[in-house]
């Protein structure tokens, strides 16, 4: 299948950055900063973008979304990356609706994609519990309580996890921690009696949250997918995930890359243009193609998710390490080529550069994802 986007995809990238453009400036990631905001996003935001489908944008029409597929959730995730937009895009839009979607019986479904849709129900995926992201040692217990199940056990770095109105958790119904057998997810209300709620403030002016669950009760209804083997069906859903953060770390890249390139053209030194240093315009060719592999590894894994759901975990965590390592860099050139200023509030780069050290992060950093290749291939 050809790298690049058909016309309807085109159209949707045009018509999003138009939207954000206006609508999300990094100015606005700036105002909820300054004002503490508690959600962490704009909810009337949220609500404009239900209206234009990007909520449903993984959604089954049936089910009142768009269908638009992995490779127009990631058209939409790129944009935001390039204006920072805070939203709970990744976590409701795609890791909610792919696990519901995916492992989803008819009655949730029913129950819960046309909410995603409409942008009325805010969901979390509670997955980590250390300070890295290591699925296979999940050790929060789900023992067997009559009919159900109940829940015990913290979990850490729960994006969106503060203003959640469902969770959906992993836990261990079986095995020891570091083993893949024996996990269950499960979906529950997020007010339910035994769960507590900690708003974590992060450096990039997002909200996550730890989340503490205590004796939680869970019906068999409240099960998403198959009891004890919800490895790979996470693995799947956390693949999803690292597709949209691979995207959006892109569109940052981009972002911060042209951003840099209109100030070398700008910055003078000793009367000159400082983009006419040879020096810095090799830094900036270089930047330019890795900048363009990240973008061709991003594209190939949505459009796999699309193709060939339950063997895209290969390309995705290849994407989400070089997209990753490549919007690092881009973020420390551009720093390096502002000079000191570059992380002064005085100018936007600094935004770009915490965002990106976060989602680097969430859901495995370059180092997890080599490993698991290594380990894919039989190292």
């Amino acid at each position: 299948m050809p790298l690049v986007l058909n016309e309807e995809q085109e159209m949707l990238r045009e018509s999003a950055r138009g939207f954000l453009d206006e609508k999300a400036p990094v100015s606005a990631l700036r105002k909820l900063r300054d004002d503490n905001n508690p959600d962490g996003f704009d909810r009337g935001l949220w609500k404009e973008m239900a209206e234009m489908g990007w909520a449903g944008i993984l959604v089954e029409e049936e089910h009142g979304g768009a269908d638009f597929g992995f490779v127009g959730a990631g058209v939409l995730a790129e944009e935001m990356g390039r204006t920072l937009t805070a939203s709970p895009f990744l976590s409701t839009s795609i890791l909610a609706a792919t696990a519901l979607k995916k492992l989803g019986s008819d009655a949730q479904k029913q129950a819960n994609l046309p909410n995603i849709a409409a942008g009325e129900t805010l969901y979390a995926l509670a997955v980590d519990e250390h300070r890295k992201h290591r699925p296979a040692k999940i050790s929060m217990q789900a023992e067997k309580h009559g009919n159900g199940f109940k829940l015990s056990g913290d979990k850490t770095f729960v994006a969106d996890g503060h203003v959640a109105d469902k969770i959906i958790v992993a836990a261990r119904s079986a095995g020891a921690a570091g083993e893949q057998n024996g996990l269950t997810l499960f979906l529950v209300d997020a007010k339910a009696k035994g769960v507590s709620v900690e708003r974590t403030q992060m450096v990039d002016s997002r909200n996550a949250a730890r989340i503490k669950f205590d004796g939680v009760e869970a019906t068999g209804d409240e099960v998403l997918g198959e009891v004890d083997g919800g490895y790979m069906a996470l693995e799947g859903v956390l693949n999803a995930g690292r597709a949209g953060l691979a995207a959006e770390m892109s569109g940052s890249a981009q972002q911060a890359f042209e951003m840099t390139v209109s100030y070398l053209k700008e910055r003078k030194q000793f009367g000159t243009e400082i983009g006419t240093f040879q020096a810095l315009q090799h830094r900036a060719a270089h930047l330019y193609s890795e900048i363009e592999l990240a973008k061709s590894a991003v594209l190939k894994a949505l459009q796999d998710l699309d193709a060939h759901y339950g063997m895209a975990g290969p390309i995705c965590s290849l994407a989400k390490a070089k997209a990753g390592d490549v919007a690092k860099l881009a973020s420390q050139e551009a720093v390096q080529m502002y000079g000191g200023i570059g992380m002064t509030d005085e100018f936007d780069i600094g935004f770009y550069m915490k965002r990106i050290r976060v989602a680097q992060e969430m859901f495995g950093d370059a180092a997890f994802h080599a490993d698991r290749l290594a380990q894919m291939r039989g190292y």
